[in-house]
C-alpha cells in the first residue's frame, strides 16, 4: 500500500499516466505509460531491474519528472516473473529468471508499433535503456532491433560472451553506458563480482565499451573528463569517456569511480544503508535519467 501510494504521486506531480496491456504471442503482457499531450512525441523505453517492476522506475528515479519537462513519452514494461529474456542463457544469470520461452524483444517491438501506430510516439525518435538485467536487454534490442531505436543508453551492465556472440546490429546505434566501479553484482573489471549473489563470465566495462565502438565504427581514441564532485558525501565521483566515432554514433560511458551497483540521481532505496552494504554506493554528482536523455534526445 505504501509504494502504491507513493506511485500515485509521482504520477500526478508527472502528469497522466496509465496501466495498460497488450498480448504477445498469446501472453498478456503490462506496461505504464505516460505520454505528452502534444503527439507525436519522443519515447524513451524505460527497462527495471532484475526482481523489479516498471513501478520501481518510476518512483525510484527522475524519468517521471524528466519527461513532463521535456515533453516525451516514457514507458515502464513489466518483465515476466521480475526480469528479462536478455542474450544471456539461464544458468549464467542471478537472481529471477524470465518463464521459458519468453520473447521480450518481440514485446518492446510490439509496443513500440502500437505507440507509433497510434499516434503517440515519433518513429524517428525511439530510445531504448535500462539498468541491472534492463541494461541487458536495452543491449539485446540493439543487437536485435536496431532499426526501431535512435540511440540507446545501458546502466550497471556489461557484456558476456554468450550475448556478444549473439549480437550483431542491422545498423549502428549511439550508445551511452554507465558503470560503477566498485559494483559488486556486475563488476568493472570483469569476472565475478564480490557479492555472494553475483555470477561469473562478465566482460570487463572497458571490453564491452570497445565492442560497441567497434560496432559503431569508432577508433580507438577517447577523451577523458572528470565531472564535477559537486556531493563530496557520496563516496564517488563521475569521470566521462567519449569516443572518437563517425557523426551520429556516439559511444560514451559515464564511468562512476567507486559507485555501487545503482543508478546516480534519486534516491533508489527505502533503505539507504542496507543499500550502501550490498550494493555498494551512489553517486549524486550527476542523475542518471537527466544525463542520458541528454545523450538520446541528440539523436533523431
Amino acid at each position: 500500500m505504501i509504494r502504491l501510494t507513493a506511485m500515485l504521486l509521482v504520477l500526478t506531480c508527472a502528469g497522466a499516466a496509465s496501466a495498460e496491456t497488450i498480448t504477445v504471442g498469446g501472453v498478456t503482457r503490462h506496461y505504464t505509460a505516460h505520454l505528452p499531450n502534444a503527439k507525436p512525441a519522443p519515447l524513451v523505453i524505460v527497462l527495471h531491474g532484475n526482481t523489479q517492476t516498471g513501478a520501481d522506475m518510476i518512483t525510484r528515479t527522475a524519468w517521471p519528472t524528466v519527461a513532463r519537462r521535456e515533453g516525451f513519452g516514457v514507458v515502464f514494461p513489466d518483465g515476466l516473473n521480475h526480469a528479462w529474456a536478455d542474450l544471456r542463457p539461464n544458468n549464467l544469470r542471478a537472481g529471477r529468471v524470465p518463464p521459458h520461452g519468453t520473447d521480450d524483444v518481440a514485446f518492446i517491438a510490439r509496443l513500440v508499433e502500437k505507440l507509433v501506430a497510434d499516434g503517440s510516439a515519433d518513429p524517428k525518435r525511439i530510445y531504448v535503456t535500462g539498468m541491472s538485467n534492463g541494461g541487458a536487454m536495452t543491449m539485446t534490442l540493439v543487437c536485435k532491433r536496431a532499426d526501431l531505436f535512435a540511440a540507446a543508453a545501458s546502466v550497471i551492465m556489461n557484456l558476456t560472451d554468450q550475448s556478444a556472440s549473439a549480437c550483431h546490429p542491422a545498423r549502428p546505434v549511439p550508445i551511452l553506458m554507465m558503470n560503477g566501479t566498485a559494483d559488486p553484482l556486475i563488476p568493472y573489471n570483469g569476472g565475478r563480482g564480490t557479492s555472494r549473489f553475483a555470477v561469473d563470465g562478465f566482460w570487463s566495462a572497458d571490453k564491452t565499451l570497445a565492442f560497441w565502438r567497434k560496432n559503431n565504427g569508432c577508433d580507438a581514441k577517447a577523451t577523458t573528463t572528470d565531472l564535477a564532485d559537486t556531493d563530496t558525501t557520496d563516496r564517488s565521483t563521475v569521470t566521462r569517456i567519449d569516443s572518437n566515432c563517425p557523426a551520429g554514433r556516439d559511444v560514451v560511458l559515464y564511468r562512476v569511480n567507486d559507485g555501487g551497483h545503482r543508478m546516480p540521481g534519486s534516491p533508489d532505496a527505502r533503505f539507504p544503508r542496507l543499500a550502501n552494504t550490498f550494493l555498494g554506493a551512489q553517486n549524486r554528482d550527476i542523475d542518471g535519467a537527466e544525463t542520458i536523455w541528454a545523450f538520446l534526445k541528440k539523436f533523431p
